[in-house]
């Protein structure tokens, strides 16, 4: 194995270097941020009443903690953001496929799909509390609303875009419509779908948390709202915080199976 040239250690060298100082740069801005939000609610700079403090929010976190009742909230929040999301997942998936097996059926159905993902989500949940009543299957469809309409608009083009000579050439070898599906199409668009997964993943948690504002009695939504009508600041900022963490936590484990597809295929 050939030994790698100085320019090419150096080059390497820099990536790294840059690498750390993104890394150090983030946690920097994050703790300067925490530092004068605790010293402004401290001195009375704000009202720690209303902007609350991470002091603050750390102590309400360890007695939900000992409590036991946060880890309610999060699982809850987090079992429908994963069940919308991967409902999301197959039906957008199910549906793109066809479309693309029926152009007359897309042609028909496209104008229908772009009205539906303009719609503004938030106004779609009240509806579905009077159609489905205030249980947890439709806070689940609700996360699924905000993001499976545009998640079939974007799989479908995807399929649109690959490229034709190979399907062309699945036909020239007397293949069927289905071949140039599975050979092709679909191997093709794997890193859309992980793409769109990427997106969607945020998308169905902001629809469950919508969700749960209207139609819950427990979840980090729920926690939200009612904190907030019984001014307690500490909950609603602690929630925020622990929405934040968990779209961040669901955003790198799909980032973690794109790197392992990327390095098999």
């Amino acid at each position: 194995m050939n030994k790698p040239s100085r320019a090419q250690e150096l080059f390497i060298r820099r990536l790294k270097i840059r690498r750390i100082t993104v890394y150090a740069a983030r946690i920097l801005i994050l703790a300067g941020f925490l530092f004068l939000w605790e010293f402004c609610a401290d001195t009375g700079v704000i009202d720690s009443f209303i902007f609350s403090s991470p002091s603050k929010i750390a102590a309400c976190f360890r007695e939900m903690v000992r409590d036991r009742s946060i880890f309610r909230h999060i699982s809850i929040t987090l079992y429908e953001t994963l069940a919308s999301f991967l409902l999301v997942t197959l039906f957008s998936l199910l549906a793109a496929i066809l479309l693309w097996c029926s152009k007359r059926l897309s042609d028909i159905l496209e104008p229908y799909l772009v009205v539906l993902n303009s719609l503004p989500k938030s106004a779609l949940a009240p509806l579905l509390i009077v159609w489905l009543g205030a249980t947890p299957k439709t806070i689940i469809v609700a996360g699924m609303s905000v993001a499976i309409f545009g998640s079939i608009m974007n799989l479908y083009t995807s399929f649109t875009t690959v490229d034709d000579e190979k399907i062309k050439l699945i036909y020239t070898l007397h293949g069927k419509r289905r071949h140039a599906l599975t050979k092709v199409v679909l191997p093709g668009s794997v890193p859309a779908v992980i793409s769109n997964m990427k997106v969607n993943i945020g998308l169905c948690l902001v629809g469950v948390v919508i969700g749960e504002f209207l139609a819950a009695r427990s979840g980090l939504g729920y926690l939200i709202i009612y904190s907030s009508q019984v001014f307690k600041m500490d909950w609603l900022l602690m929630s925020i915080v622990l929405l934040c963490i968990m779209a961040i936590v669901l955003y790198a484990v799909i980032g973690v199976v794109e790197k392992i597809y990327q390095k098999r295929f």
